[in-house]
């Protein structure tokens, strides 16, 4: 049945002293995953290769930068993107550090940050 999950504004009131998963789907069975990850003032999540599903950011509080192979881009609260997969990306909290949820597909085993490519 349909039910309410978490509320975003609750689980972002308080700073963070470091990267951490605030809130993750664990419905089961379910068809999609979702993560709600908050960084620090200048916390980032160095670059990598996104796994095989595209991914839905919504930056819900704070403010920062979206890397790509050819791009950065700024971002603030209420920012919707889009991470397709196999992307390289990177991100970087801005002063106010940077919370945003994340959505994408299902998969077993779940989704891990990958190194990317040498040149």
């Amino acid at each position: 049945m349909p039910h309410k999950l978490t509320n975003t504004a609750d689980l972002t009131r308080e700073p963070v002293d470091a990267n951490t998963v605030a809130w993750k789907l664990d419905e089961a069975p379910r068809g999609l995953d979702s993560n709600l990850i908050r960084l620090p003032a200048h916390g980032e999540i160095g670059g990598h290769v996104g796994g095989e599903v595209d991914v839905i950011v919504h930056v819900v509080a704070g403010s920062g930068r979206i890397g790509s192979s050819d791009r950065e881009l700024d971002v603030v609260a209420g920012d919707l993107l889009w991470l397709p997969r196999r992307s390289h990306r990177s991100i970087t909290a801005g002063d106010d550090g940077l919370s945003y949820l994340t959505i994408h597909t299902h998969r077993e085993p779940t989704l891990t940050i990958e190194s990317p490519p040498s040149p």
